[in-house]
């Protein structure tokens, strides 16, 4: 199911409003190198966060620890799943939000992300992602604002994970 068939059929409930962040990046890497990137523990910490826990099965997890020696429940994307994956080609997870928009996170709010993987020539592949799973309100649109600076970021490392290594988590 392509990302648009998942958005009809989260529109159709009604919750959601038919609001998406969408963002490329082409990064100079193999296919299985930027999978493995984002789909194992040990290449997440290279460029997503830094300390995970992933386990690439439907149901599996996919929790990103931004500050991992923070209390269990702020330490970044915890308790969240792997919702999809088409291997080499596609993972899609739920996302919560940050601990700065304490009423969606407390409420357990989700949304969810499509990450497609595409050759892009030799020695490149193209990553798009959409974030889907909007709703109304204050709170909603400060999640919206939010996530549309945080995966510009999430990008740019993967990017230069690529172009000159993984981060070092411990100079930050």
């Amino acid at each position: 199911m392509g990302v648009a068939a998942v958005t009809l059929a989260a529109t159709a409930t009604g919750a959601e409003v038919d609001k998406r962040i969408e963002k490329e990046v082409v990064v100079k890497a193999t296919l299985a190198e930027v999978w493995h990137a984002w789909t194992t523990e040990e290449g997440v910490r290279t460029f997503f966060a830094p300390a995970a826990k992933v386990e690439l099965r439907i149901g599996g997890a996919y929790e990103m620890y931004f500050v991992p020696d923070a209390p269990a429940g702020q330490r970044g994307g915890e308790g969240l799943k792997v919702l999809s994956y088409l291997p080499m080609e596609m993972l899609s997870f739920d996302w919560s939000f940050p601990p700065s928009i304490p009423s969606l996170r407390d409420a357990g709010a989700r949304t969810w992300v499509v990450v497609t993987f595409a050759a892009a020539g030799p020695g490149q592949v193209r990553v798009r992602l959409t974030h889907l799973g909007w709703r109304e309100g204050e709170d909603w649109e400060r999640g919206y604002a939010y996530f549309q600076h945080a995966w510009d970021t999430v990008l740019a490392r993967l990017e230069r994970r690529f172009a000159s290594g993984p981060i070092d988590w411990s100079a930050r």
